[in-house]
């Protein structure tokens, strides 16, 4: 019998529907991120945003230094808001499959602190994680996704060890394929409901659609999304989406040249496409160019 592959983490359980329908759509502004790497093995990250919504500007800028022979990476990033990040990874040193992560971020006007340790293991069909919020409750967090040909299970809790109570839980299940994948999730304690599929019609076309109910909110239903994915030419590729409210989103990506990649988007409310003045909330565009040397 072949062996197992390592089935995705928690956060990715879906991914690919997910990717689908949230990736390369930025239509909230324009993002500028320009990435370089040194020959000592040191990359260099600077990234700002302008959101159209609030004409606020921020960026970031992040150094990362790794050892691959030793399995360390250490990250540090400094923001326009003033927060200093830091994360340090260890993998496979302490045993194999096991990857040791510690992040924490200071503000230092706000007089606020966060630090998150996170243990991940890795096996032929286990992907199990645990996290440890040192400053609030403190509280642990563990999941855990199993595989076997192809068909996933997974399941997330927290647990608050000062109030002695379970915070959270949630589940899901799915099927993974070459050519398309399904997932079903049960979230947010159980009043979340979503189900979502991946399809890969052919080389140059990709096809998703994703549901979710929300059952504080029955009176707006279940909300629905489909979207699209055609590349155009090895350099170039469009999406598009549209939900139950009507909002059609396009996206169009071209890489310049090696390195250099430009995206633009376009959020349309068809409901109000023949409105004289449909408002500045009706209709988004927004761009993004990243750099990379």
């Amino acid at each position: 019998m072949a062996a197992q592959p390592v089935p995705p983490n928690w956060k990715d359980f879906g991914k690919s529907s997910n990717d689908l329908l949230t990736r390369d759509f930025p239509v909230f502004g324009t993002n500028l991120e320009v990435k370089t790497k040194t020959p000592s093995g040191v990359t260099f990250k600077v990234a700002g945003t302008r959101d159209d919504r609030s004409s606020l500007i921020t960026g970031d800028i992040e150094a990362k230094y790794s050892v691959p022979k030793k399995g360390l990476v250490f990250t540090q990033t400094w923001s326009t808001a003033n927060i200093l990040r830091a994360q340090l990874e260890l993998d496979n040193q302490i045993a194999e499959g096991l990857k040791i992560d510690v992040t924490s971020s200071l503000a230092p006007e706000k007089r606020e602190r966060t630090a998150l340790i996170t243990s991940t293991y890795k096996q032929p069909g286990v992907h199990s994680r645990v996290f440890l919020d040192v400053f609030k409750g403190p509280t642990v967090t563990a999941d855990s996704v199993v595989g076997r040909d192809g068909f996933l299970i997974g399941a997330e809790t927290s647990y608050d060890v000062t109030r002695g109570t379970l915070t959270k839980y949630a589940a899901a299940i799915g099927y993974s394929a070459p050519d398309y994948a399904v997932a079903l999730h049960g979230l947010g304690n159980g009043k979340i409901f979503s189900a979502s599929y991946y399809h890969r019609v052919s080389k140059d076309v990709e096809a998703g659609a994703k549901a979710v109910y929300d059952t504080k909110s029955t009176a707006n239903g279940i909300a629905l999304e489909v979207g699209a994915k055609t590349y155009l030419d090895p350099a170039a590729f469009i999406k598009a989406k549209i939900n139950n409210a009507g909002i059609l989103v396009l996206g169009y990506t071209q890489t310049l040249r090696p390195g250099v990649k430009a995206s633009f988007g376009l959020a349309l409310d068809t409901q109000r496409l023949s409105d004289p003045t449909p408002g500045p909330s009706a209709h988004k565009v927004g761009a993004s160019f990243t750099f990379e040397g």
